[in-house]
């Protein structure tokens, strides 16, 4: 019997590898081998190369756009890895997903619409996979769509207090973009507070004409004199939150941040965020980008010692509640 195998394993699909690496780091353990390539056609091939026979198997995969892979290549290839570790009898399959896509279309608005996140959740779970993490749902109500496998919904804010409670910020006022984030927004205000940051609070009330179009923005709030930091779980054209930065600038603001968790970053995102007001726009490694594309406003700061924290406890029984309650990454 060879005893020199891991406790676990974790796996990386091609969707974020140099998130996965990051993670595995770490952890102080290397990545399970597996082979991920395309047929001629570009169906998606996948061998483990790893006995995961009786192991608990982690699976990273943020089912986004990558260099060479769709949205929808990353999903396939996300069900792929879990169904072929369950026929080769992982004892566990955790879906590791920090960005979930699809998380927008989360209800339906006008009839005869999909409800996209839910049917991402029935098919991870008619794939096998016996638990999920995410880090900051577009709707935390994403983890009633997973009947079976339990959903740890990690926050982002975690990673970004500790980053803003070093600056010197003046009469900070925390924003919330829209009515659907405020509940994110006070979130990250009271770990301000607890980091000793005390600052006030706003949101802007969205008037849509239609999908991805603003009609009109009310502020409801005092940002005049006040650094402003907008706390988002997304942006994706970015011209919804440039133009909430012109805003917020016509009303008086001094210094304006963007603190957002998943960089979607579609075209042209990041020229405009690169010729807008920001002081800075602060994500998270959740999608990947190459850094010579990043402006020089756009700072990146990593999940994966959330993630690692979380894989760690999860493995070894501990209460996933006490990264959260001790704040352990906020040093």
């Amino acid at each position: 019997m060879d005893d020199s195998s891991p406790s676990f394993f974790l796996f990386s699909g091609s969707s974020n590898p140099e998130l996965a690496s990051a993670i595995a780091k770490e952890l102080n353990m290397p990545l399970g081998r597996a082979v991920i390539g395309r047929f001629n056609d570009g169906e998606i091939n996948i061998q483990i190369q790893e006995n995961v026979r009786n192991k608990e198997v982690f699976v990273i995969q943020s089912t986004c756009r990558s260099k060479d892979a769709s949205v929808n290549d990353s999903l396939m290839e996300l069900f792929f890895l879990v169904r072929t570790l369950k026929r080769a009898s992982a004892k566990t399959v955790t879906a590791v997903i920090p960005y979930y896509g699809y998380a927008r279309q989360d209800r339906k608005v006008i009839p005869r619409v999909p409800i996209s996140a839910s049917d991402v959740a029935m098919m991870l779970e008619d794939a096998g996979v016996d638990r999920v993490i995410a880090v900051d749902l577009h709707c935390g109500q994403i983890q009633g769509f997973f009947h079976h496998a339990p959903v740890d919904n990690l926050y982002a804010s975690l990673i970004f207090v500790p980053y803003f409670a070093k600056k010197e910020l003046k009469n900070p006022v925390i924003l919330s973009p829209d009515a659907g984030g405020v509940a994110r927004a006070k979130e990250f205000r009271d770990k301000l507070a607890k980091k000793g940051v005390q600052t006030g609070f706003g949101v802007i009330i969205k008037q849509r004409e239609s999908v991805g179009r603003v009609s009109q923005m009310d502020l409801v709030g005092d940002v005049a004199g006040s650094d402003v930091i907008i706390v988002d779980d997304l942006c994706d054209t970015g011209g919804t939150l440039v133009r909430a930065a012109e805003e917020l600038k016509a009303f008086g603001a001094e210094r304006i941040y963007a603190c957002i968790t998943h960089p979607v970053f579609s075209r042209p995102a990041l020229e405009r965020l690169g010729n807008s007001c920001f002081t800075e726009v602060v994500v998270t490694d959740s999608i990947p980008h190459f850094e010579e594309k990043l402006p020089p406003n756009v700072i990146k700061l990593s999940v994966a010692p959330l993630l690692a924290e979380v894989i760690s406890c999860l493995y070894h029984g501990c209460s996933v509640a006490a990264v959260f309650e001790q704040n352990a990454l906020s040093h």
